[in-house]
């Protein structure tokens, strides 16, 4: 379709940060191990021959994806992000002596996270640190530096301190530092945990650069199916398991490994190192500025960015418009598939907690739309989800003060 008059004639999928398609070649590259390639990649058999090299080269693609060196740290296959997090940040402090360690995060972190250090510090009295961040969503590193220079932070005698700070904000894309972060943390000797589910496949990310301990990769944010996730461990960091029993992934997450779907995450992430080193950060950041002009154009003075100019994923656009609730926004336009911070509850919607944590007031919370761009948004998607989306807004002219 060369035209259009503005008015959108397909859905436009705009929440990649949700979800992702899974790529045709991520579904090819599993199916054998649906199909023929059905043995237990524990089986000493020549059934389990195959399934168990799958496993192992899927191993490989997602550590060079991370630029993890060989003997310098793990890659823990897990069921998803979440879990991957609860083994990241429940093992770093069960693995100690005492777990009444203490666990540092920041305000806008995703649940898992949070809810697993409230979990902590519930059941085992872990000491847990909220840190706040700026305006823009970004957590201060001379803050960090200041809490563990406190004598009641420091871990005494069998404790362990345990830093958690995502790379990438799921709703603004807001980027995290987290090389500066680690390196504060390892002053104070403490772990380091990112969660980077958003961040892989949209930026480049190296552990070794980063100084991360662990860090967190989820497969359908980087077009592999839902079901799998992947935990980078350092060498020498010691974790209780999240699944007891047998000695699969290192001992850590006991069960039979799912070897089409780890298939499918080594792939995936083989596919993305691929795209970031043909340009696909800068295509689709172009596309995201192409959408935020359309909007501010079509919307003049009515449009306010949710997030950092520039330090944010290349794919991500949180904008607040003035005079509309973002989730009737959406409801008016359903060719349009894209999300909001706000939860529903009992009818009743309730600002996203990310933006309240950045200071941002009820009605510019309540009416931000998460616009998320992926690897096949094209420039025509862009230009029908503007147009759709300036349109409804048009009919709602915010009250002069």
């Amino acid at each position: 379709m060369s035209e259009h008059d503005g008015t959108p004639r397909r859905p436009v999928y705009l929440d990649h940060n949700a979800t992702t398609p899974v790529d045709p070649a991520v579904t090819e590259a599993a199916l054998p191990y649906l199909r023929e390639h059905f043995g237990n990649p524990s089986s000493s058999h020549a059934f389990g021959a195959e399934p168990h090299r799958a496993v192992a080269r899927a191993r490989s693609e997602v550590a060079a994806f991370l630029g993890a060196q060989e003997q310098r740290g793990q890659v823990v296959f897990t069921g998803s992000g979440s879990e991957a997090n609860l083994l990241a940040i429940r093992g770093s402090v069960l693995s100690a002596t005492s777990p009444r360690s203490h666990v540092i995060t920041q305000a806008t972190e995703h649940p898992s996270v949070l809810g697993t250090c409230e979990a902590l510090a519930r059941h085992h009295g872990t000491r847990v640190s909220v840190l706040p961040v700026s305006d823009d969503g970004v957590v201060d590193p001379d803050l960090l530096a200041r809490l563990l220079q406190q004598p009641s932070s420091g871990a005494t005698a069998g404790e362990r301190t345990v830093v958690s700070v995502m790379a990438a904000n799921n709703e603004t894309g807001a980027l995290q530092p987290v090389r500066e972060l680690a390196a504060v943390a390892h002053q104070h000797g403490a772990l380091l945990h990112c969660d980077a589910a958003q961040a892989a496949g949209k930026i480049p990310l190296d552990v070794e650069s980063l100084g991360v301990d662990l860090l967190t990769v989820v497969g359908h944010k980087m077009y592999a199916p839902k079901g799998i996730a992947a935990l980078y461990v350092r060498a020498g960091v010691d974790l209780e398991p999240v699944v007891y029993g047998g000695g699969q992934e290192a001992g850590l997450r006991a069960g039979t490994e799912n070897v089409a779907l780890v298939v499918a995450l080594g792939t995936a992430a083989r596919l993305a190192a691929e795209d970031l080193a043909a340009g696909a950060e800068q295509r689709v950041s172009g596309l995201r500025d192409r959408l935020h002009h359309a909007l501010d154009s079509g919307l003049p003075g009515r449009v306010r960015l949710n997030g950092p100019v520039r330090e944010r994923l290349p794919n991500t656009l949180n904008v607040s418009v003035d005079g509309v609730l973002g989730h009737e926004l959406l409801d008016s336009v359903p060719t349009v598939a894209a999300s909001t911070g706000s939860a529903c509850h009992s009818g009743e919607h309730t600002p996203s907690p990310v933006l309240t944590a950045m200071g941002a007031d009820r009605d510019r919370a309540l009416g931000a739309l998460r616009l998320s761009l992926g690897r096949w948004t094209t420039a025509e998607d862009v230009d029908l989800a503007a147009a759709g989306l300036v349109r409804a807004a048009s009919v709602r002219t915010p009250a002069r003060p």
